[in-house]
């Protein structure tokens, strides 16, 4: 994260019943745990949709299928006590490999951030137990 610039995100909600997999992170300064789908920057002259895949492929080795573009979201954010500011770019679409439906847990590295995705319900996210970043996300996991 830069300070005083915005960064391109790209994120892919991807559901299974009524569950969504997400990465699970601590904020280092706040310790609060918290939820985000997953992907990652999008590169100069890279397109939202490049990124995405590149991303999965790159985080947890997973290709994507049935990839549908949802809108465009808009992220004001303080983490790692630094403010933030980030467009996202969100795609629905479900993994390649069933194996991924099956997982309780993944453990992985998004650049010095560790990181494990997992598959939550929703409807922890919908009554406040558990935080989901950014909160407009969950405007899309509706059934």
């Amino acid at each position: 994260m830069q300070p005083g610039k915005i960064r391109v995100i790209v994120l892919g909600l991807i559901r299974s019943r009524d569950r969504i997999f997400v990465s699970q992170f601590k904020d280092p300064v706040k310790q609060g745990t918290l939820y985000r789908a997953l992907g990652g920057g999008v590169e100069f002259g890279e397109h939202s949709l490049d990124a995405l895949q590149r991303e999965f492929q790159e985080e947890i080795q997973a290709e994507l299928t049935n990839i549908k573009y949802l809108a465009c979201l808009e992220s004001f954010f303080i983490f790692n006590g630094q403010a933030g500011h980030e467009l996202i770019q969100l795609y629905q679409c479900d993994f390649v490999d069933t194996k991924f439906y099956e997982l309780a847990s993944l453990d992985f590295a998004d650049g010095n951030l560790k990181c494990t995705a997992l598959w939550m319900p929703v409807d922890r996210f919908r009554s406040g137990e558990l935080r989901l970043v950014p909160e407009s996300f969950l405007d899309y996991c509706q059934d």
